[in-house]
């Protein structure tokens, strides 16, 4: 069986390419972009976009979309990657300074789509805190300032191909779905 998966994000790519590693289902990067709309939810933009490839490319796709969500504000969620340009790090920080509450979340969402419309949808959450101060020289921006729960280091400090199994839960619940003989 082949599957499309639509990313440019190699983080996630990466993460989708591990799990199906001997699995028995091809995983088919898309080359193309396809618009990301903008929703409330993470699960409407990795489902229209799966959706949207699937009908088009005329196979199942695969689309993950993850959020961010301060619990402090409720924000700022699907719209993170916004936020994240406009607001450096240490601004961040900054504001989060008069906050009590420096915990928040992923939330990752995965949608499975047919060429039929049928779609199946995954999401699971991975909390964090937010440190004190930016540490780390593997990645920028907020990456420099999150710590996932059960870690002491931030994204920044640690390789991300040490953390792919967080990312591919969804994945892995797909693959059981869609296995030859299962």
């Amino acid at each position: 069986m082949e599957i499309y998966f639509v990313t440019r994000n190699t983080g996630k790519l990466l993460a989708a390419q591990r799990a199906f590693d001997g699995s028995g289902i091809t995983l088919l990067p898309v080359e193309k972009d396809y618009p990301e709309i903008q929703a409330d939810s993470s699960q409407e933009v990795a489902r229209y976009t799966a959706l949207a490839a699937a009908k088009e490319l005329g196979k199942p796709a695969v689309r993950e979309d993850h959020s961010i969500f301060l619990n402090a504000w409720g924000i700022p969620g699907p719209y993170m990657n916004y936020f994240e340009k406009k607001i450096p790090a240490a601004k961040l920080l900054a504001m989060l300074s008069r906050e009590s509450d420096r915990t928040g979340y992923f939330e990752v969402a995965t949608a499975l789509a047919k060429p039929s419309g049928e779609v199946q949808e995954f999401s699971f959450r991975v909390p964090f805190s937010v440190a004190t101060e930016e540490h780390g020289t593997l990645q920028s921006g907020w990456n420099r300032i999150l710590i996932l729960e059960g870690e002491s280091r931030t994204l920044a400090e640690y390789p991300e191909s040490e953390r792919l199994h967080i990312w591919s839960q969804n994945y892995d619940k797909i693959i059981a779905l869609l296995k030859p003989g299962a």
